[in-house]
């Protein structure tokens, strides 16, 4: 399975951007799928899940009421809407994607995209 994450770019704060990411899984239905951020100089965080039924959603409480995942599984893509923008949500976003439960710990996830960057001035 690849995925191949885009729609990063620069924003002030309070803008928005979608993310998305395109699977080449013929089994992507049956993914649950993660967006993890890591930025500069700090470890991988996890942002929001979203398992095979889209209404089990999860969210890190850093971003819950901003950002929402969802996917179209007829377009093989996992979307990530970030609203209400801050400096400190800048990082590299990474989609990622696994067969089975959903997770919020990326070491359960086995499929990465490349990540696509995130930033937001001041």
């Amino acid at each position: 399975v690849q995925l191949q994450a885009s729609g990063g770019g620069l924003v002030q704060t309070g803008g928005s951007l979608r993310l998305s990411c395109v699977a080449s899984a013929r089994t992507f239905s049956s993914l649950s799928l993660g967006w993890f951020r890591q930025a500069p100089g700090k470890e991988r965080q996890f942002v929001a899940a979203l398992g095979v039924m889209s209404n089990n959603t999860y969210y890190a409480d850093s971003v819950k009421g901003r950002f929402t995942v969802f996917r179209d599984d007829a377009k093989k893509t996992v979307y990530l809407q970030l609203n209400s923008l801050k400096p400190e949500d800048t990082a590299l976003y990474y989609c990622a994607g696994r067969q089975g439960g959903t997770y919020v710990y990326s070491r359960y996830y086995k499929y990465w995209g490349q990540g696509t960057l995130v930033t937001v001035s001041s």
